[in-house]
């Protein structure tokens, strides 16, 4: 291929690993997400490679962070993929205490990054199992509305460790504040 200058969400037909999309870009190669053999660096002379052109093209402009947020949702969706969640800035590096009442007991010290960590395992597996429910083919409609309401009392439940982190659009949401 001799174009050398694609951007980032250029589509790409690769001869061996099938169709693609760049997802970064660096001096002499693409690092390409491919459908069928996921991330790969390829040079960008590389003679296997082609541009795909997409027909009737919108003048609809997609940032690269609602791309992201798409392939996301979609991964969440149909695998259990975690995504990155960053803990809050103040909290980094820092330490939750849990002190007995009785003060002869020793303390238990947990670093927040580790507990913060299993909380949002915990979520991750909650989303998991609410996708199992509603792709679920034995469960009655009813049966999965059942199922779907304690799933959202649990995530209400757990709106007191929102305060961990960084990104508002992250936060475990309950029934008041689930708006759809």
């Amino acid at each position: 291929m001799e174009q050398l200058n694609l951007g980032i969400g250029t589509r790409l037909q690769h001869t061996h690993h099938g169709p693609g999309v760049i997802v970064g870009v660096r001096y002499a190669t693409y690092i390409i997400s491919f459908i069928n053999s996921g991330v790969k660096e390829i040079d960008k002379t590389d003679s296997n490679l082609d541009e795909i052109i997409p027909e009737n093209v919108t003048v609809e402009v997609e940032t690269v962070s609602e791309v992201e947020r798409s392939l996301l949702k979609i991964l969440r969706l149909w695998s259990d993929a975690s995504e990155i969640v960053p803990l809050g800035e103040r909290w980094k590096g820092g330490a939750m205490l849990l002190q007995p009442a009785d003060k002869t007991q020793k303390a238990k010290e947990v670093p927040i990054d580790v507990f913060f960590h299993k909380i949002v395992m915990l979520r991750d597996r909650l989303r998991v199992m609410e996708q199992q429910i509603n792709a679920h083919k034995l469960l009655s409609d009813e049966d999965k509305v059942n199922l779907q309401q304690y799933i959202t009392r649990i995530y209400g439940s757990l709106t007191t460790f929102n305060v961990l982190f960084k990104n508002k659009e992250q936060w475990f949401v309950g029934e008041k504040g689930s708006g759809e």
